[in-house]
């Protein structure tokens, strides 16, 4: 059974079990998702199809790509693992803040080398409105005191994850790092909302709120998520790049899920 997994933990018992079904349904449904055969469209018009896809740009190009391409090499165990540590930075507010940290250097370097590479792939996808380091630094300062940037350090995991980012902002291919955009800011944009909504039931004012402590779950510039969403991805479709290239930002997706999950692997809870 998948909540096997799950670690012991200091939630009253109806919201853990409740966070439980929520995030294991989330689970079952992506396995669905894999195992179901396409449908295919053969006696649908072609200007039919050719409408929903524009209105729905994840059905085709790097966006298709991309999804489908970092779903099939998450095996199940891979997703239980993930959650497992999930929810370890549920436990304590030191265990929120230490997985907080690690989102601070992360986006540092990434969004770091979207500032000093001259790359048109990778300024096609920054959009302002994701950036994430304003905000993980009002959280800094509200974990840490008004000195943080003395009292902070990452983790070996994070130092393997920034080592990761470095090492491909500064090589050949610097649009790889569109794996690392898609990973991160669509995931955290997806995902931030309920993060920080169960890090409030459970941990309560301990760690904050979109001011500080939980400013990095905020997307305030984004009032619509799925619109914003649908032009990220519509941004995607357009970058003119090679068949190899692509295939390799898929590639460097999954580089980043698993150093997620490492991330996630040594917290304490």
């Amino acid at each position: 059974q998948l909540t096997s997994i799950y670690p012991a933990h200091p939630l009253q018992p109806l919201v853990w079990i409740k966070m439980r079904l929520f995030i294991t349904a989330g689970l079952l449904s992506q396995c669905t998702a894999l195992l179901a055969p396409r449908i295919t469209r053969s006696v649908a018009p072609l200007r039919a199809a050719a409408t929903e896809e524009a209105a729905n740009p994840r059905t085709f190009g790097l966006a298709l790509e991309l999804d489908d391409g970092t779903r099939k090499v998450h095996s199940v165990a891979e997703n239980t693992q993930f959650v497992a540590g999930f929810f370890k930075g549920l436990g304590q507010r030191e265990s929120f803040a230490q997985l907080t940290t690690s989102f601070y250097f992360v986006y540092e370097a990434m969004e770091r080398a979207l500032d000093t590479l001259d790359c048109p792939t990778l300024k096609a996808l920054d959009f302002p409105e994701l950036r994430r380091l304003p905000g993980l630094e009002r959280d800094m300062a509200f974990y840490y005191g008004a000195d943080w940037r003395s009292k902070i350090k990452p983790s070996p995991a994070t130092r393997k994850y920034v080592a990761q980012i470095e090492k491909v902002a500064s090589g050949d291919e610097p649009e790889l790092l569109v794996g690392h955009l898609y990973s991160r800011y669509l995931g955290d944009l997806f995902g931030g909302q309920m993060m920080s909504g169960m890090a409030v039931k459970t941990l309560g004012e301990a760690v904050g709120d979109g001011s500080g402590g939980l400013a990095f779950y905020e997307f305030d510039a984004i009032p619509d998520s799925k619109a914003f969403i649908t032009d990220w991805y519509t941004a995607l479709n357009a970058l003119d790049l090679a068949e190899a290239t692509r295939a390799d930002i898929v590639e460097e997706a999954n580089v980043v899920f698993r150093l997620n999950i490492e991330v996630f692997n040594e917290l304490e809870g």
